[in-house]
C-alpha cells in the first residue's frame, strides 16, 4: 500500500466542477491518509456536477487567497466545463497554476481542468492530454496533445474524462510516493 501519508494535496475548484473527478480522487487521497485541502474563491458550498445535472456540493477549506503553494506537495485540478473555465478568470488561482509549475510540483488536471494551466501559460511542450474540446486549446498554447487515459510529463499528470479516474488516481499516487520520498 502506498505511504502518502505526509503528501499535502490542494484542489482548486469552484461551482460547476465534474463531481466524479473532485470526489473520487479526494477520497483516494484521504483514504491513504493525504492531507487534502480544498480552495475556492469563497468558502460557501460550491456546486458539484454530474455532467448536466446539478450533484452534490462541498464547502471549501480556503479561498484562493489564503493559499501558499509552499504548503502543498501536489495541485489537483479537476474538470468540469463552468469550473475551470471561472478559474482562469480568478487571478490568485492562475497564479498557484503558475508557482507549482515555477517550482516543478506535480500538477493532475482532468478533463477541462487543463483550461487552467493553459491560462497560466505553463503547457508549452508538455505531452499532455484532456476533454477533447480543450485539445485545440492545448495545442495552441503549444501542448504536444495525445488521446490516452493518462499522461504523464514529468511533474504533470493529466487524464480525459472520469473513466480515466482510476488510472489517473494511481499516477497521483505514484507520482505523491516519489515526492514524499525524496523529500
Amino acid at each position: 500500500m502506498a505511504d502518502i501519508s505526509h503528501a499535502r494535496v490542494l484542489i482548486l475548484a469552484t461551482d460547476g466542477f465534474e463531481q466524479s473527478e473532485l470526489f473520487e480522487p479526494r477520497q483516494a487521497l484521504l483514504d491513504l491518509g493525504a492531507k487534502v485541502t480544498l480552495a475556492s474563491p469563497r468558502t460557501d458550498p460550491i456546486q458539484g456536477m454530474k455532467h448536466a445535472e446539478k450533484g452534490a456540493t462541498i464547502t471549501p477549506d480556503i479561498t484562493l487567497g489564503q493559499v501558499d503553494a509552499n504548503d502543498y506537495d501536489l495541485l489537483l485540478l479537476p474538470g468540469g466545463v463552468a469550473n475551470p473555465d471561472a478559474l482562469r478568470m480568478e487571478e490568485r488561482a492562475v497564479e498557484i497554476a503558475q508557482e507549482f509549475a515555477d517550482d516543478d510540483k506535480p500538477i493532475a488536471a482532468i478533463c477541462h481542468g487543463p483550461w487552467l494551466l493553459v491560462e497560466a501559460d505553463v503547457v508549452d511542450g508538455r505531452r499532455m492530454t484532456s476533454w477533447p474540446s480543450v485539445r485545440t486549446d492545448l495545442a495552441n498554447a503549444g501542448a504536444d496533445v495525445v488521446d490516452e487515459e493518462v499522461v504523464i510529463d514529468d511533474n504533470f499528470i493529466t487524464s480525459r474524462k472520469p473513466e480515466d479516474i482510476p488510472a489517473f488516481n494511481r499516477a497521483i499516487i505514484a507520482m505523491l510516493q516519489d515526492v514524499v520520498v525524496s523529500a
